[in-house]
């Protein structure tokens, strides 16, 4: 296992820490008057997204992680798992529901998706930033229903609900954003 000196950090850097693999989001050099320099930075834990504030001496040593992203073209769910197929290989990889996660309301067969590898184990999926795709079902817009900034709640083809303007009605093919949730514009 490589490991990684603290002069050695890099913000997107992988760590594996008490068998969990992190990703460096910040990091600072501390050099105090009196006592020894230490390193304060913030990591981010790749399963669960959450960010964790740390501290240091200066030239600790860490295990360090190579973190890679492929693009992987989302099949179809079989019930259990999500299939993707590498683009390359053509290899098809079982992704656990567990680890699609929120992301599952996103996904649309033949979509290119990236899939986070930390040495070989996959670590988690990112669907496309935008997609396009169709209003199924929303209340119709009428005249006159323009007042700045009004949205109404819209269900979309993967079944995810999102707030459009009012003018949009069923049927309508429409540009979202993944990483929010949030309508971009009609196509």
């Amino acid at each position: 296992m490589p490991t990684i000196s603290t002069a050695d950090f890099k913000n997107g850097l992988g760590l594996r820490i008490k068998d969990k693999v992190y990703t460096i989001v910040e990091f600072q050099h501390v050099k105090p008057g009196k006592g020894g320099a230490f390193v304060r930075y913030k990591t981010r834990d790749i399963k669960s997204g959450r960010v964790v504030e740390n501290t240091c001496n200066a030239g600790t040593k860490f295990e360090s992680v190579m973190l890679t992203t492929r693009e992987f073209q989302y099949l179809y769910n079989d019930g259990t798992d999500y299939i993707f197929m590498d683009n390359e290989s053509y290899e098809q990889v079982p992704v656990p529901e567990d680890m699609v996660g929120e992301n599952s309301k996103w996904l649309r067969e033949n979509d290119i998706c990236q899939l986070l590898f930390a040495d070989d184990e996959l670590m988690g999926v990112t669907p496309p930033m935008f997609i396009e795709t169709t209003i199924v079902q929303t209340d119709p817009g009428f005249k006159g229903d323009t007042v700045q900034g009004s949205t109404k709640p819209a269900t979309i083809d993967t079944g995810a609900v999102i707030q459009v303007p009012m003018y949009l009605n069923e049927g309508e093919v429409i540009k979202v954003d993944t990483r929010d949730g949030k309508f971009v514009s009609r196509v």
